[in-house]
């Protein structure tokens, strides 16, 4: 009898323990983060545009949470990306003399290791672009990495077939969730290169924007309408600085005459139907294993991207087409009443480290600069939420160098290496930017209150840059001739 009660104590403690574990898992999601480039944060079904197709990431916001207020701090591609491994703004993380390169002590508290010292299985896949000190190895911070780039988005495979980018980060992982052990928490990281331009080919459609097969011929007998802030007026308006910068250059690469953008927006186009494809695949894979219950995901972009806006390509300065970035926020644990919301609180790129450790339960490093989405994406009041944050950008100099403040109603920047040359909009009356008040007598007070936070957010996050002969700054070339020529 004693050897039995025994026996009974031992399964007892044991389906305690399994009983136990299974609680932890529960509380401890799994994380899955879809992170894109160069996309802004209206090419989305479920954000209203008319023509990209991506139903899958659709699903995700009709389930979740929708931000309509998602920035990025820095906008460009490895700086973003460094914002959200260390929870620092560039002003932050940056060396004082190459403020676009991470100093050691700024990589003391990466998400990444934090989870793992948790009991978190983390892996990475895809586009690893950020300036880290020369002894740094990503192998170090994940417990499964590859990094997949571009030039070219299409890989040899050892039969001798061509894979996409895209399509590979896919299978990269599905192949993480086959070794997955069975109740260990995990996050995956899937940062995709699309739709990321290939610099180096201009060819228009496949050659600038190489698409996946899986979206071969989408949006062929559809016509795009032309950039709605397209009028000659709106460049000519410009600063001479802007009107001569890489944002212009690159407009001849891509968006220049009627048939050039008709063949690469459409190519672009089926870049996000690419990435959104993967992520109906990730989704699907997730719920073939029985997890997708217990699995949070994130979708967002790097950077915004002009598309052809103000005469305009790419990110780097200071408008809203280049700042801000499509966010969802999908968990499954929300409430029917919490779920399908348009999140209107401004949440920026600088939030999801804090976020992604407050699912795990881990605490957050109080070097963090961004806060914890958790509360809002559950619905709960937040009171003492931003009203508005610090942007700015601090490489491609002389060129393109601003900082600024962007908040609820107005958006002020100053170009640094420009001669402090500024740019102050009313949001509530002028939502397009189109009419830059910092000249305007009527606008002095808000003007100079807007220099005043600059200031003290420039104070909080480290102080000003170093003069522009102090930084080692990665130099742009003067594209005025180069952009008159291809006039």
């Amino acid at each position: 009898m004693a050897d039995m009660n025994r026996l009974l104590l031992t399964i007892l403690l044991a389906l305690s323990a399994v009983g136990a574990q299974i609680a932890r898992a529960a509380d401890r999601p799994n994380i899955v983060f879809f992170f894109a480039d160069d996309q802004r944060f209206d090419t989305l079904g479920c954000a209203g545009h008319p023509i990209v197709k991506t139903p899958n990431i659709d699903r995700l916001a009709a389930g979740g949470v929708h931000f309509q207020n998602s920035f990025v701090e820095h906008s460009i591609c490895w700086v973003s990306r460094t914002t959200i491994l260390t929870g620092l703004t560039a002003r932050s993380f940056g060396e004082r003399d190459r403020p676009d390169f991470a100093k050691p002590e700024a990589l003391t508290a990466l998400y990444p290791d934090r989870l793992r010292r948790a009991g978190y299985r983390v892996g990475f896949y895809g586009k690893w672009h950020a300036k880290m000190p020369p002894n740094f190895k990503p192998t170090d911070h994940y417990d499964a990495f590859e990094a997949i780039g571009r030039n070219p988005y299409f890989k040899k495979q050892p039969d001798g077939s061509l894979r996409h980018e895209t399509d590979l980060i896919g299978d990269r992982a599905v192949a993480f969730l086959d070794s997955q052990p069975a109740g260990q928490p995990f996050m995956l990281n899937l940062w995709f290169n699309a739709a990321h331009a290939e610099d180096g080919d201009k060819r228009p459609g496949i050659g600038h924007y190489p698409w996946p097969p899986g979206t071969d011929g989408l949006y062929e007998d559809i016509v795009v309408p032309p950039p709605r802030l397209n009028a000659p007026a709106i460049f000519e308006n410009q600063p001479e600085f802007l009107k001569k910068s890489i944002n212009r250059e690159r407009f001849f690469w891509r968006w220049d005459t009627p048939e050039k953008y008709q063949t690469n927006i459409r190519a672009y186009f089926r870049m996000l139907s690419g990435i959104d494809a993967v992520v109906g695949r990730i989704v699907a894979e997730l719920e073939k294993r029985g997890l997708a219950e217990n699995t949070v995901i994130v979708y967002m972009a790097d950077n915004g991207y002009y598309m052809g806006d103000r005469g305009f390509a790419g990110k780097w300065s200071h408008y809203e087409q280049s700042l801000r970035v499509p966010l969802v926020v999908y968990d499954p644990r929300l409430p029917a009443e919490k779920r399908g919301r348009k999140e209107s609180r401004m949440a920026l790129n600088l939030d999801l480290s804090p976020t992604f450790l407050d699912w795990a339960g881990v605490a957050i490093p109080e070097s963090y600069q961004g806060h914890s989405l958790r509360p809002v994406v559950e619905g709960a009041e937040t009171p003492d939420w931003r009203t508005d944050f610090f942007c700015e950008h601090v490489t491609l100099a002389p060129q393109i160098t601003w900082e600024g403040v962007r908040g609820e109603r107005y958006q002020y920047a100053r170009y640094i290496d420009q001669g402090n040359y500024e740019f102050l909009f009313d949001l509530e009356s002028d939502p397009d930017e189109l009419k830059n008040l910092a000249g305007d007598p009527a606008a002095a007070e808000v003007l100079a209150k807007m220099r005043v936070r600059c200031d003290e957010l420039v104070a909080q996050y480290g102080g000003p840059l170093l003069p522009l002969a102090e930084r080692k700054v990665k130099a742009m070339k003067d594209f005025d001739e180069k952009a008159r020529a291809a006039k």
